[in-house]
């Protein structure tokens, strides 16, 4: 006989894990809570800044240097969008953006997947020395190889031309290792079997390797994306055209066109964050599920 068999001790313990349960669901109501709270404070600090910028916008240049730091007018307008688009060289600075963040997403997902796989599936000798040289050049700093990079390139001619933007920007150990994170995870079976059927290792990468790889594709082309969208000071480095000036670029140079206009800067600013907030809108739960499917914690 047990413990629950006892009819005094049984009807004594029913009460004791409702209580027990009750408590338990008392505190995962208040950690949901919690945790709302905080996340909603951060959105809050992520996005009062841009709906400033919004709100100043399209706010009249007479109001804005009268008061800058309103957030209301009686009389909206569109002036400050209307001018950049009259005066500025956006169409331009959208499409170099486009077209750099595209072939730098291209080009490192391509690279960054080739040498995932090779160091994940492949062995050679100096394996792990070149994976731990790879790891290492995270910390070397970006500025430090600026000035031999800009030297290369004007030797080769690349200077003011969208491979003088992208080429610098291809070799990314971040995404070598989100990728070899990845394929580490992948069942050997699934590598034998195509080696099985004949497939050679380019055949096994392509067909086999990187149609099930979905998920840490699209994570890592949507940060190098933005990463190469928001990019500005190399390409300041290499451009000096204003029609090949990438957005972030060419959004300096609205001062030098207006002045000092707060009603366009901050339309400049509204207009350089439109796509990203459109790319992570559509795309956060590719994000989500390529993070959690590369094991990157």
């Amino acid at each position: 006989m047990t413990v629950t068999d006892i009819p005094g001790v049984a009807s004594a313990a029913v009460p004791a894990r409702q209580a027990v349960s009750g408590r338990t669901r008392d505190s995962e109501k208040l950690f949901h809570r919690v945790t709302f709270a905080v996340v909603l404070a951060l959105a809050l600090v992520w996005l009062v800044p841009l709906l400033w910028a919004l709100a100043t916008s399209i706010r009249p240049v007479q109001e804005v240097i009268t008061d800058p730091t309103s957030w209301f007018t009686s009389n909206p307008t569109l002036d400050a969008y209307t001018d950049l688009f009259a005066k500025g060289k956006l169409p331009y600075w959208y499409a170099n953006s486009f077209i750099t963040a595209t072939l730098t997403t291209v080009l490192t997902v391509l690279a960054g997947s080739l040498a995932a796989f090779a160091l994940s599936h492949t062995r050679f000798r100096a394996r792990r020395a070149v994976l731990v040289l790879l790891l290492a050049g995270i910390m070397i700093p970006g500025q430090v190889l600026m000035i031999p990079q800009f030297l290369t390139l004007q030797e080769a001619g690349l200077l003011n031309t969208y491979w003088g933007v992208v080429l610098p920007q291809v070799p990314n150990v971040v995404a070598v290792f989100v990728f070899k994170q990845f394929f580490d995870a992948l069942p050997r079976e699934l590598l034998d079997a195509a080696k099985a059927d004949g497939a050679g290792w380019l055949r096994t990468y392509w067909q086999i390797v990187m149609p099930v790889s979905r998920p840490v594709i699209s994570a890592v082309t949507i940060f190098v994306f933005v990463g190469a969208w928001n990019n500005f000071m190399w390409p300041l480095l290499v451009v000096t055209d204003p029609e090949m000036m990438p957005l972030p670029v060419g959004l300096t140079s609205v001062q030098d066109v207006f002045g000092v206009p707060y009603a366009q800067l901050m339309a400049s600013c509204v207009l350089g964050a439109l796509p990203l907030i459109l790319v992570f809108s559509v795309f956060q739960r590719r994000i989500v599920e390529g993070i959690a499917g590369s094991g990157l914690k």
